[in-house]
């Protein structure tokens, strides 16, 4: 199949997939006679698979981990475990990171005085940065 129709099959862009094939995360596909990339069905399962460990955060170093573990039918399910909880500590990390982003800017919202004054506990803790 072309590129656009292994897009519609696997919910992933034909730009995605050209820069996955550059980066060597999908196997560059053979090319017809025409010039057009030929994709197959192992092709848009692994498209499938990218997708979603990309909605599920993971860097593209760990999918091509996780892709090649896939692959291997020998592989060691600790290896996959591993992967998933070093993913799992640094998402629970940016989490924690975040809420205490927000937990900053509502102290700072909460005490503007959300008047006409020139004075602003939000931009004069900006400015102390």
């Amino acid at each position: 199949m072309n590129i656009g129709a292994a897009s519609k099959a696997s919910g992933v862009t034909a730009k995605m997939i050209r820069y996955y094939e550059g980066i060597g995360l999908l196997a560059k596909a053979p090319r017809k006679d025409n010039s057009y990339r030929d994709f197959d069905h192992r092709d848009v399962h692994d498209l499938r698979f990218i997708r979603r460990a990309r909605k599920l955060g993971f860097s593209i170093d760990e999918i091509q981990r996780l892709l090649g573990l896939w692959r291997d039918a020998s592989r060691p399910s600790r290896e996959v475990k591993a992967i998933t909880g070093t993913h799992i500590h640094a998402l629970e990390e940016r989490i924690a990171e975040m809420q205490a982003m927000v937990s900053a800017l509502r102290h700072l919202s909460d005490h503007c005085h959300e008047d006409d004054r020139p004075d602003c506990p939000i931009l004069e803790d900006l400015a102390r940065a």
